[in-house]
């Protein structure tokens, strides 16, 4: 089995993206998938000219255009399964997620836990760069989904993870519905439900100084009542309790 695959999804990250690359390649040997959404600045022409660069270990997906966050993650999750990686990690391109705790995040998994999340909220308020009104939103966010949900989880809108393979093989992945920042919240429910271990790596969220953000109304809206729904449907859902040993 391989060792370990970053995903990236992509739009308009042209900015961002070859810097994210050569960082991720200096200071680990992981390999890393980019899913680009159709992005017009010529982000995956880009990647392609590094992947005569990284032939080994740069690959890219190109999709007809953007089709949400959590349908770039499934389509990674599902190559990464096929080509037998065994972690696989979820991560964005603007340097909001610090590449050099990806090796934490591996530790973590390494030391027994099923899913590493990088939290921001593990040990306070780890935001940097944010307006306080949008760092109040995501805080507040998180406790109102522990709250529904009762996820044992500080940041349950997290985007920086780390996967054993075993975990997205044994999650149903044609099943998880979300598309936009509910996804990652649809994710650590279902794999907690399923008696997966998570364990939350402290991390510094930087926000992004180069490039357009992704989030809009109608992506907190999902993410607010999808979590009402989420666990409405669960009290009808038998989710298979596994032997992760």
């Amino acid at each position: 089995m391989k060792d370990a695959v970053v995903i990236i999804p992509t739009y308009n990250e042209i900015e961002n993206i070859e810097k994210m690359i050569r960082t991720v390649f200096s200071i680990s040997d992981y390999h890393l998938l980019i899913i680009d959404d159709n992005s017009p600045d010529g982000t995956a022409n880009l990647i392609k000219k590094l992947q005569k660069e990284y032939p080994q270990r740069l690959h890219l997906i190109q999709r007809e255009g953007k089709l949400g966050l959590g349908t770039a993650y499934i389509c990674g999750f599902n190559w990464a399964l096929e080509n037998e990686y065994a972690y696989i990690f979820e991560m964005d391109a603007d340097f909001s997620h610090n590449p050099e705790d990806l090796v934490r995040l591996k530790d973590a998994c390494e030391n027994g836990a099923d899913v590493a999340i990088g939290s921001r909220y593990k040990t306070g308020v780890n935001v940097v760069n944010w307006p306080m009104g949008r760092v109040l939103m995501s805080y507040f966010a998180s406790k109102y989904v522990r709250c529904i949900t009762g996820l044992p989880i500080h940041d349950t809108t997290a985007g920086f993870k780390c996967y054993k393979n075993r975990v997205l093989k044994a999650i149903n992945l044609d099943k998880i519905r979300f598309k936009g920042y509910a996804f990652q919240i649809e994710m650590k429910f279902t794999a907690w439900k399923m008696g997966f271990t998570i364990e939350e790596v402290p991390i510094i969220f930087t926000d992004r100084r180069i490039g357009q953000s992704k989030m809009t109304g109608g992506i907190f809206k999902e993410a607010f009542l999808g979590v009402i729904k989420l666990k409405m449907n669960s009290w009808f859902k038998k989710y298979p309790k596994l032997n992760h040993a």
